[in-house]
C-alpha cells in the first residue's frame, strides 16, 4: 500500500510539473508573454481609484523624462534600457534607482510606457530585454553594469547607490527575490516589490527556486484575486494559479518581523492585469523607501494607512 501511495504522489508531482511547464511555455509564446497587453501609451488614464493617494501615484509625476540605452555583452539581456528625469542632465544631484525584472517572455521594450511613468516620479528606472528572468542572474548582471556605468554616460555619478530598489512581476517576482538573496550585489538593494510572484513550488519546478525568509529589506508583495493568480486548488498537488493567497501568506510569514513587510491582493484582478492594478502603490512604496516621501508613507504606515480602507485591495497584512 505504501508503494502504491508513493507512486501516486510521484505521478501527481510529475503531472504538476508538466502542467506548470506547459502553462509557462504557452505564455512565453503569446504576444508580450501573455501579459502587460494593457501597458500602452497613456495606460494609467484607464485606472480608477476612490482613494486619493493611490490615484495620485498611479499617474505620472512632475519630472520630464529622457531615455538612454547600452548594448550588453550578455545575449539574454540584449540592451540595458534606462529612463531617467531629464533634470538629471543639468545638475549634480544623485537620483534613486529602480531595477525592473521582467515577466515571462516580456522584454522591457514590450511594455515601454511603464518605465517613463515611473521615472517621472524622480527615479532612474532600469530594464533589459530578458524574457526568462526567474533565477535573478540577468538582473544581477544588469546591476553590475549600472554600478559601473561608463564614465562618459549621462548617468555617470548621477545614481544614488545607497537608495536602490527592485521590482518584479510573475516570473520576474521570483527573479527579484533571487536577485536580492542569492547574489552578492543584492546587498545594494534597499527595498523590494513583487507583483504576482510565481509561488515557491512553481518557481522551484521551473528552476527559479527562492527562499523568501532570506529577505532582509522592506518588502511589499501583491497578487490578484482572479483565478489566474489563485485557482482555488491546493497549489502543492495541482496548479494553484501563479500566486495564490496561501503562498503569499506563507512568504510573508517566513520573513522576520524585524523587516518591514506588507502583503495585499488586488480585488478582481487577473494575473496579466497586476502591473497596472498595482502601479500606484508600487510607486508609493518606492517613494517611501527610497526617497523618504512622508505622503507616500501614509499609504502603508499606521492604523489609518490608506491601503487598509481601499476597496481595490483585500487580504492586507502589514507589520508597521
Amino acid at each position: 500500500m505504501r508503494k502504491v501511495m508513493k507512486i501516486v504522489l510521484i505521478l501527481l508531482g510529475v503531472v504538476l510539473i508538466l502542467l506548470i511547464a506547459v502553462f509557462f511555455y504557452i505564455k512565453s509564446k503569446l504576444p508580450n508573454g501573455g501579459g502587460n497587453n494593457d501597458i500602452t501609451e497613456g495606460y494609467y488614464e484607464r485606472f480608477q481609484s476612490d482613494e486619493p493617494l493611490e490615484m495620485r501615484y498611479a499617474n505620472p509625476g512632475s519630472f520630464e523624462t529622457s531615455y538612454t540605452e547600452f548594448t550588453s555583452d550578455n545575449e539574454s539581456i540584449g540592451k540595458v534600457r534606462v529612463w531617467y528625469p531629464t533634470e538629471l542632465e543639468g545638475s549634480d544631484k544623485i537620483w534613486p534607482m529602480i531595477m525592473v525584472v521582467n515577466a515571462s517572455g516580456t522584454p522591457a521594450s514590450s511594455y515601454e510606457p511603464f518605465f517613463p511613468r515611473l521615472a517621472s516620479w524622480g527615479f532612474v528606472v532600469v530594464g533589459n530585454e530578458d524574457g526568462q528572468t526567474g533565477n535573478g542572474q540577468t538582473a544581477s548582471i544588469t546591476l553590475d553594469f549600472m554600478l559601473n556605468v561608463p564614465s562618459d554616460s549621462v548617468l555617470a555619478r548621477k545614481i544614488d547607490y545607497h537608495n536602490m530598489g527592485i521590482i518584479g512581476y510573475s516570473q520576474g517576482g521570483a527573479g527579484a527575490i533571487c536577485a536580492v538573496t542569492k547574489y552578492e550585489n543584492g546587498a545594494y538593494y534597499k527595498a523590494m516589490f513583487t507583483g504576482s510572484a510565481a509561488y515557491p513550488t512553481l518557481a522551484r519546478n521551473m528552476g527559479w527556486e527562492y527562499d523568501a525568509s532570506k529577505v532582509t529589506i522592506p518588502y511589499f508583495m501583491v497578487a490578484g484575486t482572479g483565478k489566474s493568480d489563485d485557482s482555488g486548488s491546493d497549489p502543492e498537488t495541482s496548479y494553484g494559479g501563479v500566486s495564490p493567497l496561501s503562498a503569499l501568506t506563507s512568504n510573508y510569514n517566513s520573513i522576520s518581523d524585524d523587516v518591514q513587510k506588507v502583503r495585499a491582493r488586488a480585488v478582481g484582478a487577473e494575473h496579466e492585469q497586476m502591473l497596472m492594478r498595482s502601479d500606484g502603490y508600487m510607486t508609493a512604496w518606492m517613494l517611501y523607501q527610497l526617497a523618504g516621501d512622508e505622503e507616500a508613507a501614509a499609504v502603508f504606515d499606521g492604523e489609518n494607512a490608506e491601503i487598509l480602507h481601499n476597496n481595490n485591495w483585500q487580504d492586507v497584512e502589514k507589520n508597521q
